[in-house]
């Protein structure tokens, strides 16, 4: 990873070795998540513009959109540079009606979205797929079965599971490897710590979303005005400095956007100003 130090990179499944600062594309589509963006060479120009930066960790899912953040990242990145590593999601479907997010964990539904994911990210396996949320009305392990099937069958490198209880983290592990965890997580949220102390102890890496949430700021706001920094690039910075394991995915549809978050991963905060933002 040339320049840098361990602590600046994690390996994802203990083989894929990515900056911990990773780039999510939620955002790469239109209003409410559905549809293309207004502008999709920008979007592409941002992807673009992340690897170049270092970023090479890129999280999507098949429902951004749906499809739409996929084919963009296709489009920009494929064929992709050895050190880039594609993470999606299957599992919720959208209406664009009213811009839910149904939960379908059938494994019927899962391989269907799983050959949607492979055509439009260019590719013929997927070095990180997650389910993206616990459906109800399918038995988890039945749903986890199909993630290890794609596995043995190479369209996977690597499993992933979202928005789940150690208890479900624990049911998934029986059945296949996980990699990571993705829950939500932040300065202002942080009911997911003790997922995240699991998955420390297991080596698991943990993809926090919404990293700056909207939980109360005002001590981000007193340490980022100290710093010049912004709110969001010193949320991220705790994020990083929190966890070994932690893996920040913040999206943004812009360039400079981009660059400012990137940016965070340079802050070394002291313990004081931990301190601040905690309390």
């Amino acid at each position: 990873m040339g320049t840098h130090n361990q602590s600046e990179t994690f390996d994802i499944g203990g083989d894929l070795p990515i900056n911990r600062l990773g780039f999510g594309a939620m955002r790469l589509t239109g209003e409410n998540i559905i549809g293309p963006p207004a502008d999709e060479q920008e979007a592409k120009d941002v992807l673009k513009r992340a690897t170049e930066l270092g970023v090479n960790f890129i999280d999507t899912a098949d429902s951004y959109g749906p499809a739409v953040s996929e084919r963009l990242i296709g489009e920009a990145l494929a064929p992709y540079d050895d050190d880039v590593v594609i993470a999606t999601k299957g599992g919720l479907w959208r209406d664009d009606r009213d811009g839910a997010w149904p939960k379908c964990g059938e494994p019927e539904y899962l391989r269907n979205a799983i050959l949607g994911s492979l055509d439009r990210l260019q590719t013929e396996t997927i070095d990180l797929y997650q389910f993206h949320r616990p459906d109800p009305d399918v038995e988890y392990k039945d749903s986890i079965s199909a993630f290890a099937e794609f596995k043995d069958e190479g369209k996977v490198k690597h499993v992933g599971v979202s928005n789940v209880s150690i208890d479900q983290l624990e049911e998934a592990r029986d059945i296949v490897d996980i990699a990571t965890v993705q829950n939500q997580y932040n300065v202002g949220d942080r009911g997911s710590e003790e997922v995240l102390e699991y998955c420390e102890k297991h080596d698991i890496g943990f993809i926090p979303w919404a990293p700056l949430g909207s939980g109360e700021l005002d001590g981000l706001g007193d340490v980022a005005n100290n710093r010049d920094a912004t709110k969001y690039q010193v949320g991220l910075a705790w994020l990083l400095q929190h966890s070994p394991v932690m893996v920040p995915i913040p999206g943004t549809s812009s360039v400079d956007h981009l660059e400012e978050n990137i940016a965070a991963s340079q802050i070394d905060l002291t313990a004081e100003e931990i301190d601040t933002i905690e309390n």
